[in-house]
């Protein structure tokens, strides 16, 4: 029963119900880099991430890019183990300009079973 206090993992993940007196933070495991699925690029994150990698918008959109499978917007590309392309190692190429998407994990956005490979800790507000 959701008392107006409970919020969802995110609209693709209605089954799962945060607690909003709780913040998770961060510790850049990289779970949520190798999960398959969109990573949704915003019109206005675009100059921002291709400036950061000395590209323009264009090679940037025609380099890193597809359409979402929504058909709704861009999304990054994944590599063939679904990995993102964005993902070098043990870190984001592009960590200090990373969508919103990818800043807003597992906060406000995440997928069903994200507990059992995050290692975000749980911070009370």
């Amino acid at each position: 029963m959701n008392d107006g206090r409970e919020s969802f993992g995110s609209p693709g993940n209605q089954h799962t119900v945060l607690d909003p007196t709780v913040n998770y933070v961060c510790q850049r495991c990289t779970a949520c880099c190798k999960w398959p699925g969109d990573v949704r690029i915003e019109d206005s994150e675009i100059a921002g991430i291709s400036g950061f990698l000395g590209l323009t918008e264009d090679e940037f959109i025609a380099r890193y890019t597809r359409l979402r499978t929504n058909r709704m917007g861009l999304s990054l590309i994944e590599k063939e183990n679904h990995e993102c392309i964005m993902l070098e190692g043990n870190g984001c190429k592009i960590h200090e300009v990373k969508p919103g998407q990818c800043a807003g994990f597992p906060n406000k956005w995440n997928f069903p079973g994200w507990r059992d490979l995050c290692e975000a800790i749980p911070v009370p507000l």
